[in-house]
Protein backbone atom coordinates (compact mmCIF):
# COMPACT_ATOMS: atom_id res chain seq x y z
CA UNK A 1 0.00 0.00 0.00
CA UNK A 2 1.17 3.54 -0.75
CA UNK A 3 2.43 5.70 2.11
CA UNK A 4 1.11 9.21 2.78
CA UNK A 5 2.48 11.78 5.24
CA UNK A 6 0.02 14.10 7.00
CA UNK A 7 1.39 17.22 8.68
CA UNK A 8 -0.75 19.10 11.21
CA UNK A 9 -2.60 18.02 14.32
CA UNK A 10 -6.04 19.69 14.71
CA UNK A 11 -9.59 18.48 14.21
CA UNK A 12 -9.22 19.17 10.50
CA UNK A 13 -6.21 16.84 10.37
CA UNK A 14 -8.12 14.24 12.40
CA UNK A 15 -10.82 13.94 9.72
CA UNK A 16 -8.16 14.04 6.98
CA UNK A 17 -6.36 11.19 8.76
CA UNK A 18 -9.57 9.15 8.75
CA UNK A 19 -10.03 9.72 5.02
CA UNK A 20 -6.39 9.12 4.03
CA UNK A 21 -6.16 5.92 6.11
CA UNK A 22 -8.88 4.35 3.93
CA UNK A 23 -6.46 4.10 1.02
CA UNK A 24 -2.92 4.71 2.30
CA UNK A 25 -0.60 3.72 5.08
CA UNK A 26 -0.77 6.92 7.13
CA UNK A 27 2.38 8.56 8.50
CA UNK A 28 2.37 11.59 10.78
CA UNK A 29 4.78 13.87 12.63
CA UNK A 30 2.86 15.12 15.67
CA UNK A 31 3.82 17.65 18.37
CA UNK A 32 1.64 15.55 20.72
CA UNK A 33 -0.29 12.29 20.41
CA UNK A 34 -3.63 13.45 18.99
CA UNK A 35 -5.78 10.35 19.77
CA UNK A 36 -7.80 10.51 16.53
CA UNK A 37 -4.73 10.73 14.28
CA UNK A 38 -2.84 8.05 16.23
CA UNK A 39 -5.83 5.70 15.91
CA UNK A 40 -5.93 6.14 12.12
CA UNK A 41 -2.16 5.69 11.81
CA UNK A 42 -2.37 2.40 13.68
CA UNK A 43 -5.47 1.27 11.79
CA UNK A 44 -3.67 1.80 8.46
CA UNK A 45 -0.47 0.03 9.65
CA UNK A 46 1.46 3.30 9.27
CA UNK A 47 3.74 5.08 11.75
CA UNK A 48 3.89 8.31 13.70
CA UNK A 49 6.59 10.12 15.62
CA UNK A 50 6.34 12.88 18.21
CA UNK A 51 8.30 15.79 16.81
CA UNK A 52 8.11 19.23 15.26
CA UNK A 53 6.24 19.16 11.89
CA UNK A 54 7.98 22.46 10.99
CA UNK A 55 11.42 20.80 11.26
CA UNK A 56 12.35 20.40 7.60
CA UNK A 57 15.41 18.24 8.32
CA UNK A 58 13.29 15.87 10.41
CA UNK A 59 10.63 15.67 7.67
CA UNK A 60 13.26 15.10 4.99
CA UNK A 61 14.99 12.36 6.99
CA UNK A 62 11.76 10.54 7.84
CA UNK A 63 10.36 10.70 4.28
CA UNK A 64 13.54 9.10 2.96
CA UNK A 65 13.78 6.48 5.70
CA UNK A 66 10.17 5.37 5.30
CA UNK A 67 9.94 5.72 1.50
CA UNK A 68 6.88 7.94 1.78
CA UNK A 69 5.26 8.75 -1.56
CA UNK A 70 2.64 11.45 -0.86
CA UNK A 71 2.10 14.40 1.47
CA UNK A 72 -1.02 16.28 2.62
CA UNK A 73 -0.76 19.66 4.36
CA UNK A 74 -3.82 21.73 5.29
CA UNK A 75 -2.59 23.91 8.15
CA UNK A 76 -2.05 27.58 7.32
CA UNK A 77 1.31 28.19 8.99
CA UNK A 78 2.80 24.90 7.72
CA UNK A 79 1.82 25.95 4.19
CA UNK A 80 3.34 29.41 4.69
CA UNK A 81 6.57 27.75 5.85
CA UNK A 82 6.82 25.85 2.54
CA UNK A 83 6.23 22.26 3.69
CA UNK A 84 4.59 21.46 0.35
CA UNK A 85 7.62 22.95 -1.42
CA UNK A 86 9.83 20.59 0.59
CA UNK A 87 7.64 17.59 -0.19
CA UNK A 88 7.80 18.41 -3.89
CA UNK A 89 11.59 18.72 -3.73
CA UNK A 90 11.61 15.21 -2.26
CA UNK A 91 9.57 13.93 -5.22
CA UNK A 92 6.32 13.39 -3.33
CA UNK A 93 2.82 13.78 -4.72
CA UNK A 94 1.28 16.67 -2.81
CA UNK A 95 -2.11 17.96 -1.69
CA UNK A 96 -1.85 21.64 -0.76
CA UNK A 97 -0.34 24.81 -2.24
CA UNK A 98 3.30 25.90 -2.19
CA UNK A 99 4.28 28.84 0.04
CA UNK A 100 3.79 31.10 -2.98
CA UNK A 101 0.33 29.63 -3.66
CA UNK A 102 -0.62 29.93 0.01
CA UNK A 103 0.25 33.64 -0.13
CA UNK A 104 -3.43 34.05 -1.00
CA UNK A 105 -4.04 33.45 2.70
CA UNK A 106 -0.94 34.67 4.51
CA UNK A 107 -0.95 38.04 2.73
CA UNK A 108 -4.39 39.62 2.72
CA UNK A 109 -3.15 42.57 0.65
CA UNK A 110 -1.82 40.17 -2.04
CA UNK A 111 -5.25 38.49 -2.30
CA UNK A 112 -7.05 41.84 -2.42
CA UNK A 113 -4.73 43.06 -5.20
CA UNK A 114 -5.56 39.95 -7.26
CA UNK A 115 -9.32 40.33 -6.80
CA UNK A 116 -9.04 44.04 -7.66
CA UNK A 117 -7.58 42.97 -11.03
CA UNK A 118 -9.95 40.04 -11.68
CA UNK A 119 -13.29 41.23 -10.28
CA UNK A 120 -13.22 44.88 -9.12
CA UNK A 121 -17.02 44.88 -8.77
CA UNK A 122 -16.67 42.37 -5.89
CA UNK A 123 -14.34 44.55 -3.85
CA UNK A 124 -15.24 46.22 -0.55
CA UNK A 125 -13.54 49.60 -0.15
CA UNK A 126 -10.26 49.05 1.74
CA UNK A 127 -6.92 50.65 2.52
CA UNK A 128 -3.62 48.83 3.07
CA UNK A 129 -1.69 50.83 5.67
CA UNK A 130 1.97 50.61 6.69
CA UNK A 131 2.46 53.61 9.00
CA UNK A 132 0.73 55.56 11.73
CA UNK A 133 0.36 58.77 9.69
CA UNK A 134 -1.61 56.93 6.98
CA UNK A 135 -3.72 55.18 9.62
CA UNK A 136 -4.63 58.52 11.19
CA UNK A 137 -5.52 59.87 7.75
CA UNK A 138 -7.75 56.88 6.93
CA UNK A 139 -9.51 57.13 10.31
CA UNK A 140 -10.76 60.59 9.26
CA UNK A 141 -13.00 58.88 6.68
CA UNK A 142 -15.03 57.28 9.46
CA UNK A 143 -17.39 59.06 11.83
CA UNK A 144 -17.82 56.01 14.05
CA UNK A 145 -16.69 52.35 14.26
CA UNK A 146 -18.24 51.30 10.92
CA UNK A 147 -15.00 49.67 9.73
CA UNK A 148 -13.18 46.36 9.96
CA UNK A 149 -9.55 45.90 11.05
CA UNK A 150 -7.64 43.06 9.36
CA UNK A 151 -4.10 42.00 10.26
CA UNK A 152 -1.96 41.32 7.20
CA UNK A 153 -0.83 37.82 8.21
CA UNK A 154 -2.18 34.60 9.70
CA UNK A 155 -4.17 34.79 12.93
CA UNK A 156 -5.89 31.40 13.13
CA UNK A 157 -9.30 32.91 12.38
CA UNK A 158 -9.12 35.18 15.42
CA UNK A 159 -7.47 38.41 14.17
CA UNK A 160 -10.13 40.17 12.09
CA UNK A 161 -12.13 42.57 14.26
CA UNK A 162 -15.42 44.20 13.25
CA UNK A 163 -16.54 47.59 14.55
CA UNK A 164 -19.51 47.35 16.90
CA UNK A 165 -18.91 43.62 17.36
CA UNK A 166 -15.29 43.12 18.45
CA UNK A 167 -14.49 46.72 19.32
CA UNK A 168 -16.64 49.68 20.30
CA UNK A 169 -15.91 53.18 19.11
CA UNK A 170 -13.50 54.60 16.60
CA UNK A 171 -10.65 55.01 19.11
CA UNK A 172 -10.69 51.36 20.18
CA UNK A 173 -10.54 50.29 16.51
CA UNK A 174 -7.68 52.70 15.92
CA UNK A 175 -5.70 51.25 18.85
CA UNK A 176 -6.16 47.70 17.55
CA UNK A 177 -5.11 48.73 14.02
CA UNK A 178 -2.06 50.47 15.48
CA UNK A 179 -1.08 47.25 17.33
CA UNK A 180 -1.33 45.32 14.02
CA UNK A 181 1.08 47.76 12.34
CA UNK A 182 3.48 47.39 15.26
CA UNK A 183 3.29 43.58 15.01
CA UNK A 184 3.26 43.03 11.22
CA UNK A 185 4.25 46.34 9.64
CA UNK A 186 0.90 46.47 7.85
CA UNK A 187 -2.86 46.51 8.52
CA UNK A 188 -5.95 46.62 6.31
CA UNK A 189 -8.91 48.86 7.12
CA UNK A 190 -12.08 47.90 5.29
CA UNK A 191 -15.57 49.39 5.19
CA UNK A 192 -18.13 47.49 7.24
CA UNK A 193 -20.86 46.25 4.91
CA UNK A 194 -24.40 45.03 5.50
CA UNK A 195 -25.09 41.52 4.27
CA UNK A 196 -24.92 37.78 4.90
CA UNK A 197 -21.47 36.28 5.30
CA UNK A 198 -20.71 32.86 3.80
CA UNK A 199 -17.80 30.80 2.52
CA UNK A 200 -17.33 28.86 -0.70
CA UNK A 201 -14.77 26.07 -0.59
CA UNK A 202 -13.44 24.33 -3.68
CA UNK A 203 -11.15 21.39 -4.38
CA UNK A 204 -8.71 22.04 -7.21
CA UNK A 205 -6.08 20.19 -9.21
CA UNK A 206 -4.57 23.51 -10.25
CA UNK A 207 -6.64 23.65 -13.40
CA UNK A 208 -10.16 22.41 -12.61
CA UNK A 209 -12.21 23.31 -9.52
CA UNK A 210 -15.10 21.52 -7.80
CA UNK A 211 -17.19 23.55 -5.36
CA UNK A 212 -18.06 21.59 -2.21
CA UNK A 213 -21.35 21.88 -0.28
CA UNK A 214 -21.58 25.38 1.22
CA UNK A 215 -21.11 25.41 4.99
CA UNK A 216 -22.46 27.80 7.61
CA UNK A 217 -19.89 28.49 10.32
CA UNK A 218 -20.35 29.73 13.89
CA UNK A 219 -17.24 31.81 14.62
CA UNK A 220 -18.38 33.47 17.86
CA UNK A 221 -17.65 31.99 21.27
CA UNK A 222 -21.13 32.10 22.83
CA UNK A 223 -24.76 31.40 21.92
CA UNK A 224 -26.56 33.99 19.78
CA UNK A 225 -23.21 34.86 18.17
CA UNK A 226 -21.96 36.73 21.22
CA UNK A 227 -18.43 37.00 22.59
CA UNK A 228 -15.07 37.04 20.80
CA UNK A 229 -14.30 35.45 17.46
CA UNK A 230 -12.83 31.93 17.53
CA UNK A 231 -11.47 29.32 15.15
CA UNK A 232 -15.09 28.10 14.83
CA UNK A 233 -17.52 26.64 17.39
CA UNK A 234 -19.57 24.60 14.94
CA UNK A 235 -20.64 24.18 11.35
CA UNK A 236 -23.46 22.76 9.24
CA UNK A 237 -24.38 22.12 5.63
CA UNK A 238 -27.65 21.39 3.84
CA UNK A 239 -28.48 18.43 1.59
CA UNK A 240 -28.86 20.65 -1.49
CA UNK A 241 -25.36 22.10 -0.99
CA UNK A 242 -26.73 25.64 -0.49
CA UNK A 243 -27.78 27.78 2.47
CA UNK A 244 -31.30 29.22 2.99
CA UNK A 245 -30.24 32.75 1.96
CA UNK A 246 -28.24 31.69 -1.12
CA UNK A 247 -29.17 30.85 -4.71
CA UNK A 248 -27.13 28.87 -7.21
CA UNK A 249 -26.39 32.06 -9.14
CA UNK A 250 -24.66 33.48 -6.04
CA UNK A 251 -22.36 30.44 -5.91
CA UNK A 252 -21.61 30.80 -9.62
CA UNK A 253 -20.30 34.33 -9.06
CA UNK A 254 -17.96 33.01 -6.35
CA UNK A 255 -16.98 29.94 -8.37
CA UNK A 256 -16.00 32.14 -11.30
CA UNK A 257 -13.76 34.31 -9.11
CA UNK A 258 -12.12 31.22 -7.55
CA UNK A 259 -11.49 29.75 -11.01
CA UNK A 260 -9.96 33.00 -12.28
CA UNK A 261 -7.82 33.24 -9.13
CA UNK A 262 -6.49 29.69 -9.54
CA UNK A 263 -5.70 30.42 -13.20
CA UNK A 264 -3.90 33.62 -12.17
CA UNK A 265 -1.83 32.08 -9.38
CA UNK A 266 -0.88 29.10 -11.56
CA UNK A 267 -0.21 31.04 -14.77
CA UNK A 268 3.56 30.50 -14.67
CA UNK A 269 3.84 27.29 -12.64
CA UNK A 270 1.65 24.99 -10.55
CA UNK A 271 1.70 26.78 -7.20
CA UNK A 272 -1.81 25.94 -6.07
CA UNK A 273 -3.64 22.62 -5.78
CA UNK A 274 -5.65 21.17 -2.92
CA UNK A 275 -8.31 23.40 -1.34
CA UNK A 276 -9.12 27.07 -1.76
CA UNK A 277 -11.95 28.81 -0.03
CA UNK A 278 -13.23 32.32 -0.20
CA UNK A 279 -15.15 34.37 2.32
CA UNK A 280 -17.96 36.45 0.79
CA UNK A 281 -20.83 38.78 1.67
CA UNK A 282 -24.20 38.68 -0.05
CA UNK A 283 -25.28 42.33 -0.12
CA UNK A 284 -27.95 44.42 -1.84
CA UNK A 285 -25.22 45.46 -4.26
CA UNK A 286 -24.24 41.89 -5.15
CA UNK A 287 -21.65 39.41 -3.88
CA UNK A 288 -18.61 41.03 -2.23
CA UNK A 289 -15.23 39.40 -1.56
CA UNK A 290 -13.78 39.22 1.96
CA UNK A 291 -10.70 36.95 1.89
CA UNK A 292 -9.16 33.69 0.65
CA UNK A 293 -7.91 30.73 2.64
CA UNK A 294 -5.51 28.22 1.10
CA UNK A 295 -6.63 25.07 2.92
CA UNK A 296 -9.62 23.30 4.45
CA UNK A 297 -11.44 25.29 7.10
CA UNK A 298 -11.83 23.82 10.57
CA UNK A 299 -14.54 22.68 11.36
CA UNK A 300 -15.71 22.99 7.71
CA UNK A 301 -13.38 20.14 6.70
CA UNK A 302 -15.27 17.79 9.01
CA UNK A 303 -18.58 18.56 7.29
CA UNK A 304 -17.26 18.53 3.74
CA UNK A 305 -15.15 15.36 3.98
CA UNK A 306 -18.02 13.51 5.64
CA UNK A 307 -20.31 14.54 2.79
CA UNK A 308 -18.02 13.17 0.07
CA UNK A 309 -19.54 10.29 -1.88
CA UNK A 310 -16.33 9.74 -3.87
CA UNK A 311 -13.59 8.37 -1.58
CA UNK A 312 -11.18 11.18 -0.67
CA UNK A 313 -8.21 9.01 -1.68
CA UNK A 314 -9.68 8.87 -5.21
CA UNK A 315 -10.12 12.64 -5.19
CA UNK A 316 -6.43 12.98 -4.27
CA UNK A 317 -5.44 10.76 -7.20
CA UNK A 318 -7.61 12.82 -9.56
CA UNK A 319 -5.94 15.98 -8.30
CA UNK A 320 -2.46 14.54 -8.90
CA UNK A 321 -3.45 13.53 -12.43
CA UNK A 322 -5.15 16.91 -13.04
CA UNK A 323 -8.42 15.30 -14.08
CA UNK A 324 -10.76 16.50 -11.34
CA UNK A 325 -14.40 16.74 -12.50
CA UNK A 326 -17.99 16.58 -11.27
CA UNK A 327 -17.98 12.95 -12.44
CA UNK A 328 -15.12 11.86 -10.18
CA UNK A 329 -15.77 14.13 -7.19
CA UNK A 330 -19.33 13.67 -5.95
CA UNK A 331 -21.13 14.57 -2.73
CA UNK A 332 -23.99 12.92 -0.84
CA UNK A 333 -27.37 14.62 -0.47
CA UNK A 334 -27.08 14.72 3.32
CA UNK A 335 -27.23 17.34 6.05
CA UNK A 336 -24.07 17.62 8.14
CA UNK A 337 -23.70 19.00 11.65
CA UNK A 338 -20.59 19.60 13.78
CA UNK A 339 -20.10 21.11 17.24
CA UNK A 340 -16.76 21.85 18.91
CA UNK A 341 -16.19 21.26 22.62
CA UNK A 342 -13.79 23.67 24.37
CA UNK A 343 -12.39 24.48 27.79
CA UNK A 344 -14.36 27.18 29.68
CA UNK A 345 -11.54 29.71 29.15
CA UNK A 346 -11.24 29.15 25.38
CA UNK A 347 -10.85 32.46 23.46
CA UNK A 348 -11.29 34.39 26.72
CA UNK A 349 -7.99 34.04 28.58
CA UNK A 350 -4.93 31.82 28.73
CA UNK A 351 -6.05 28.69 30.51
CA UNK A 352 -4.26 26.07 32.56
CA UNK A 353 -4.17 22.51 31.14
CA UNK A 354 -7.66 21.06 31.48
CA UNK A 355 -8.14 17.36 32.31
CA UNK A 356 -11.47 15.74 31.51
CA UNK A 357 -13.18 12.35 31.18
CA UNK A 358 -14.67 11.11 27.92
CA UNK A 359 -16.10 7.71 27.07
CA UNK A 360 -15.41 7.77 23.34
CA UNK A 361 -16.75 4.28 22.61
CA UNK A 362 -20.14 5.04 24.20
CA UNK A 363 -20.39 8.21 22.14
CA UNK A 364 -19.51 6.47 18.88
CA UNK A 365 -22.18 3.82 19.57
CA UNK A 366 -24.77 6.61 19.28
CA UNK A 367 -23.98 7.20 15.60
CA UNK A 368 -21.70 10.22 15.80
CA UNK A 369 -18.08 10.78 14.78
CA UNK A 370 -15.55 12.31 17.17
CA UNK A 371 -12.42 14.18 16.11
CA UNK A 372 -9.81 15.24 18.65
CA UNK A 373 -7.95 18.53 18.19
CA UNK A 374 -5.84 20.11 20.94
CA UNK A 375 -6.05 17.09 23.21
CA UNK A 376 -3.74 14.28 24.30
CA UNK A 377 -4.55 11.05 26.16
CA UNK A 378 -3.74 10.67 29.86
CA UNK A 379 -4.97 7.21 30.87
CA UNK A 380 -8.08 5.19 30.13
CA UNK A 381 -10.93 7.65 29.53
CA UNK A 382 -8.90 10.61 30.82
CA UNK A 383 -7.66 13.31 28.45
CA UNK A 384 -5.85 16.63 28.77
CA UNK A 385 -5.92 19.84 26.75
CA UNK A 386 -2.80 20.93 24.87
CA UNK A 387 -2.30 24.66 24.42
CA UNK A 388 -5.29 27.00 24.27
CA UNK A 389 -7.31 25.81 21.26
CA UNK A 390 -10.45 23.67 20.84
CA UNK A 391 -10.55 20.18 22.38
CA UNK A 392 -12.60 17.96 20.06
CA UNK A 393 -15.49 18.04 17.59
CA UNK A 394 -18.62 15.87 17.50
CA UNK A 395 -20.18 15.32 14.06
CA UNK A 396 -23.23 13.63 12.56
CA UNK A 397 -24.92 13.46 9.16
CA UNK A 398 -28.62 12.93 8.53
CA UNK A 399 -31.53 13.07 6.10
CA UNK A 400 -32.75 16.21 7.84
CA UNK A 401 -30.97 18.94 9.80
CA UNK A 402 -33.06 18.05 12.87
CA UNK A 403 -31.90 14.41 12.69
CA UNK A 404 -28.20 15.31 12.49
CA UNK A 405 -28.55 17.98 15.19
CA UNK A 406 -30.41 15.64 17.56
CA UNK A 407 -27.72 12.96 17.23
CA UNK A 408 -24.95 15.38 18.16
CA UNK A 409 -26.67 17.22 21.01
CA UNK A 410 -28.13 14.06 22.57
CA UNK A 411 -24.67 12.52 22.78
CA UNK A 412 -23.13 15.73 24.07
CA UNK A 413 -25.82 16.22 26.70
CA UNK A 414 -25.30 12.68 28.01
CA UNK A 415 -21.54 12.25 27.71
CA UNK A 416 -19.67 15.57 27.88
CA UNK A 417 -17.80 16.33 31.10
CA UNK A 418 -19.71 19.18 32.81
CA UNK A 419 -16.54 21.23 33.24
CA UNK A 420 -16.30 21.61 29.43
CA UNK A 421 -18.23 24.04 27.26
CA UNK A 422 -19.88 24.20 23.83
CA UNK A 423 -22.48 26.28 22.02
CA UNK A 424 -26.04 24.99 22.45
CA UNK A 425 -27.48 26.88 19.47
CA UNK A 426 -25.64 25.49 16.45
CA UNK A 427 -28.36 25.07 13.82
CA UNK A 428 -29.86 28.54 14.26
CA UNK A 429 -29.14 30.63 11.15
CA UNK A 430 -28.36 34.09 12.48
CA UNK A 431 -28.50 37.24 10.40
CA UNK A 432 -25.97 40.01 10.92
Amino acid sequence: MKKCLLLGNGGREAVLAEQIARGFELYAILPYANPSIVEQVEKSKGKYIIGNPFDKELVKKWVKEENIEACVVSQDNLLQEGMIDLARELGLKTFGPTAQGAKLEWSKSYALDIVQKLAPEMMINNESITNLAKLEEVMKYYEDDSFVVKPEGLTGGKGVKVGGVHFNGKQEGFEYAKSCIEADGKVIIQDKVEGREFTVMALTDGKNIIVTPITFDYPYRFDEDKGPGTGGMGCLSFANGLLPFLEQKDIEVCRELIQKTINYVNKDSLEFSGVIYGGFFKTKKGIKFIEFNARFGDPEAINVLNSLETPFVDVMENIWEQKLSTENCKFKNKYTFTVYVVSPDYALKKSEPCEFTLNVNKMLEQGVNLYFASTKPVEGNRYCSVGTSRLFAVHASGNTLEEAKAKVYTVMHNHIDEKLDYRKDIGEIYEH
